[in-house]
């Protein structure tokens, strides 16, 4: 047997593994600064949920992991975290108040092919709110995504788009409703193929020439120019799309922000659950080029879940950990010193090592004891390599006394400590 992780699949070594739980501890306290609770849904879920939404050529579908239990029920994994969120609310409407608000931080799964701040194992961050129409949300959710990364130190820009907008313009254009998915999927990936390429998915899908030309000069236009040559239209999918979009850019510009926001036009976001406004954030460093979260607003998938003649709008975003990892692991900020703050060396006094040790996790300060019965020298060299800051040699000379040392591994400073008052040394380990 060879021992390894599946592919996409990563173990995190404690250095590691503490960025991530920075990531995640800070995105948390964001989340709740805007009002979102946490809640967690289930890892397994019946594959019918999970593909309900998706013809049988859709790629979201090839990527599903799929299984059977002991009753040879169809099971699949979870891809992202907003199919089992409106689960979540099909099953507790009757239980929570709306609008809901609620953000979930756990792993999903998907099959599909690994590159860098693309995994097969990852973990979301999600953002959502049920209940609440309109532009306003979306403006909010976009700020929350501004102050997010810039907790996290990342500078990034977020575009958006409307996926009312690109159906109603390809309706416009003359192309049938059968063939809006494939054409707004190849659009979306326009500025990853050559010219002739993307001609050619677009010819391969059934387009005419006219209607391919109609795409090029139409979904190159700025959102002032689409304006004006659509002032007057009749295709109301259009003239929707084109409103909402107008409206969150004067809520952007209002707040001045719109410098960090984007409009792009050939942007739709890969599900297509999505129903109005969509969102992706991108890093303006380019240290990488994949997004680093998206989302939108999908008013039908909850409704359509819950089919009791109740409309369900839905507004939702998602921050990406592994692309977010990538950017922030070399920081210099995370060649930090030990979550353990102060190394307990004892000499034959183990059980009153521990008894320090646990007054000092009382104060909230982090301890570790030495239970190797390693030699001072080599106590010390350890806990170097492990960048504590603090150690405490404990012999029965300092219980005698009733008073011990507290060295600084930083400056080789040495302070004397009285067990009597213990309180000082929180002051000083910070």
């Amino acid at each position: 047997m060879k021992i390894q992780n599946v592919k996409g699949g990563y173990d995190f070594l404690p250095q590691k593994q503490r960025i991530r739980n920075y990531i995640t501890d800070t995105l948390r306290k964001v989340f709740e600064e805007y009002g979102y609770n946490s809640i967690e849904t289930p890892i397994l879920c019946y594959y019918d949920i999970l593909s309900d939404k998706y013809d049988e050529n859709s790629d979201i579908l090839k990527e599903i992991y799929q299984l059977s239990d002991q009753g040879e029920r169809k099971l699949g994994l979870r891809y992202d975290l907003t199919v089992p969120f409106a689960k979540f609310i099909a099953l507790n409407k009757n239980s929570i108040n709306m609008p809901f608000k609620r953000y979930e931080i756990n792993k999903v799964f998907r099959d599909g092919p690994v590159k860098l701040g693309r995994d097969r194992e990852f973990t979301q961050c999600d953002v959502d709110v049920v209940g609440l129409d309109g532009q306003l949300i979306e403006t909010e959710l976009i700020t929350l995504y501004l102050e997010g990364f810039k907790r996290l130190g990342i500078e990034i820009y977020v575009k958006y788009n409307s996926r009312k907008f690109m159906n109603g313009l390809l309706i416009e254009s003359g192309i049938s409703d059968n063939l809006l998915s494939l054409a707004t999927t190849i659009i979306d990936k326009k500025d990853k193929l050559s010219a002739e390429e993307f001609e050619k998915e677009l010819l391969d899908i059934g387009l005419t020439k006219k209607q391919i030309d109609f795409i090029l000069k139409n979904f190159n236009l700025s959102l002032k120019e689409l304006q004006e040559v659509y002032k007057e239209t009749n295709n109301e999918l259009l003239k929707n799309g084109l409103q909402e979009l107008t409206n969150l850019q004067d809520n952007l510009s209002k707040l001045g922000i719109e410098n960090d926001c984007h409009f792009d036009p050939t942007l739709a976001r890969g599900q297509n659950y999505y129903t109005g406004n969509v969102f992706e954030v991108y890093d303006k460093k380019q240290v990488l080029t994949c997004s680093l979260g998206g989302g939108g607003r999908y008013d039908n998938i909850i409704t359509n879940f819950i089919n009791d003649g109740q409309s369900y709008p839905t507004v939702g975003i998602s921050f990406g950990l592994s692309p977010i990892y990538e950017i922030l692991k070399d920081s210099p900020k995370f060649n930090m010193e030990s979550l353990i703050k102060i190394y307990i060396v004892p000499m034959n006094t183990e059980i009153e090592a521990i008894k320090l040790a646990n007054e000092f996790r009382k104060l909230g300060i982090n301890t570790e004891i030495e239970m190797k019965r390693k030699k001072v020298g080599k106590a010390l060299d350890y806990a170097n390599r492990e960048n504590i800051p603090f150690v405490i040699v404990l012999g029965e000379d300092e219980l005698k006394q009733k008073s011990f040392t507290l060295k600084s591994m930083n400056t080789s400073e040495q302070i004397s400590v009285s067990f009597d008052n213990l309180a000082v040394v929180k002051d000083i380990v910070g």
